[in-house]
C-alpha cells in the first residue's frame, strides 16, 4: 500500500476586513422644497446611508460600544441635519448631511440617498451622493 501525501496550502486566518455601516429606510418628516406648500409643512422623506469604515478587526478589541462606530450617533446626525430647519433644495440637504457624516472619526467614505416620498403621485424623487474613498 502506497502512502500519498497531500500538499495543502497553509490556512491563513484573516483578522481584518473592510467594514461598511448601513442605515436603510430611515423615515421622518423634513421641511424641504421650493414649492409654496413645501414651505408651509414638512413632508415625508427616507434616507439610506452607507459609511465606509475601512479595514477593521474581525472582532472589536472588546465587546464595548466605544470600540466601534455607534450607529445611534449616525442616525441622530441624519435626523438632526435634515430637521434643523427648512432647506429649499434636495441637493443642498444631501451635501450637508454627507459632509457631516464624512467628518466622523474613522469614516473614509459616505454614500447617501435621500428620497422625497410624496412629491408626485406616480413616483418618488431621490438624490444620491458619494463622497470620500470607496
Amino acid at each position: 500500500m502506497k502512502t500519498v501525501l497531500a500538499i495543502t496550502e497553509p490556512v491563513v486566518v484573516q483578522r481584518f476586513g473592510w467594514q461598511v455601516l448601513h442605515i436603510a429606510g430611515l423615515r421622518f418628516d423634513a421641511m424641504l422644497g421650493v414649492l409654496s406648500h413645501e414651505k408651509l409643512s414638512p413632508q415625508p422623506v427616507s434616507v439610506d446611508a452607507e459609511l465606509h469604515l475601512g479595514s477593521q478587526p474581525m472582532f472589536p478589541r472588546d465587546d464595548d460600544i466605544m470600540n466601534v462606530m455607534d450607529y445611534r450617533q449616525v442616525r441622530r446626525i441624519i435626523l438632526d441635519e435634515c430637521t434643523s430647519g427648512h432647506v429649499n433644495l434636495l441637493e443642498t440637504l444631501i451635501g450637508k448631511v454627507a459632509h457631516t457624516l464624512l467628518q466622523l472619526p474613522g469614516v473614509r467614505g459616505v454614500r447617501l440617498k435621500i428620497v422625497k416620498l410624496e412629491i408626485f403621485d406616480d413616483c418618488e424623487v431621490s438624490i444620491r451622493m458619494e463622497l470620500g474613498q470607496w
